[in-house]
């Protein structure tokens, strides 16, 4: 009898022991899951349009002017006109001379400034070719994730990735009770 009471106690102190560590194992197993696999059903690319800078070098030709700089001499005209006022003086007597004079000094002065080389293109030009680097902006489509559908346990689910995942997903799962006490 003695044994039977013994018996019995030990069985009942090993229920309440297992039944007590079922339930916390049980909480920490639905808290944190289990790691399962399911078959995917489709996996379409998610595509987004960026705006990228590619550098691009750009080149052009300009005329550059290599020749005096600073203002032009007049010693063309002022010679002219000299020339020009003593010739018109040769010519004419009285009244008439200094119309002469006075018109041979502005034909003079007409054909030196005329004939100075600034009016002929002093100096001389080069093509120099400029280049530079500059950021030309291009919209493209990148490839940004993938909308996943797979099926677990009979049910369909979608999520998104950023791989495509190939013929099977890992998933968490998580199991709670419907009802507990």
């Amino acid at each position: 009898m003695r044994l039977k009471m013994t018996l019995k106690m030990t069985l009942l102190t090993s229920a309440l022991t297992a039944l007590a560590f079922s339930g916390s194992v049980h909480s920490d197993h639905a808290d944190q899951g289990f790691i399962g696999t399911a078959r995917v059903i489709d996996a379409k690319p998610l595509y987004e349009t960026v705006e990228v800078a590619r550098p691009v070098r750009e080149c052009w030709t300009e005329r550059v002017s290599h020749g005096r700089k600073g203002h032009d001499s007049y010693t063309g005209t002022i010679a002219g006109g000299i020339i020009g006022g003593v010739v018109g003086n040769q010519f004419g007597k009285g009244q008439r001379r200094k119309v002469l004079t006075v018109a041979g000094t502005l034909l003079g002065a007409s054909i030196g400034h005329d004939l100075t080389p600034r009016r002929r293109g002093r100096g001389h030009f080069d093509r120099v070719r400029h280049c530079e680097v500059v950021d030309q902006y291009e919209q493209e489509q990148q490839l940004v994730g993938y909308r996943v559908k797979y099926r677990y346990e009979g049910q369909t689910f979608y999520t998104r990735t950023t791989e495509h995942p190939g013929k099977h997903i890992r998933v968490r799962v998580n199991v709670n009770p419907v009802n507990e006490i």
